[in-house]
């Protein structure tokens, strides 16, 4: 049985059109219907985020181009043509998750 606010979310999914990193590993996302939430990521910078532990790494998050939360590992190569460069959060976990 699916839940009713991911039953909700998905009969209308939104969009975020902005990503901004905050301090203590937290994302603010700005969605496309003018809210604006909160996700913190300090509790799960293991595995495959543990690069964004990097401070630095972890500001240079943006949107890909399908709208994920994204950070290439390695800015000096290109992620479409490295595809294990590219870490990236879905927007419909995040819109859910967030704050």
């Amino acid at each position: 049985m699916i839940e009713p606010r991911v039953r909700e979310y998905f009969d209308n999914p939104r969009k975020i059109i902005a990503v901004e990193p905050l301090e203590n590993y937290v994302l603010q996302l700005t969605f496309d219907n003018g809210e604006i939430k909160c996700y913190s990521m300090q509790n799960k910078l293991q595995g495959v985020f543990s690069v964004l532990q990097n401070p630095v790494k972890f500001q240079k998050v943006f949107l890909d181009e399908f709208g994920n939360v994204a950070w290439d590992i390695d800015e000096t190569k290109d992620s479409s043509v490295h595809w294990n460069n590219r870490i990236d959060l879905c927007k419909d976990a995040l819109y859910l998750d967030s704050v």
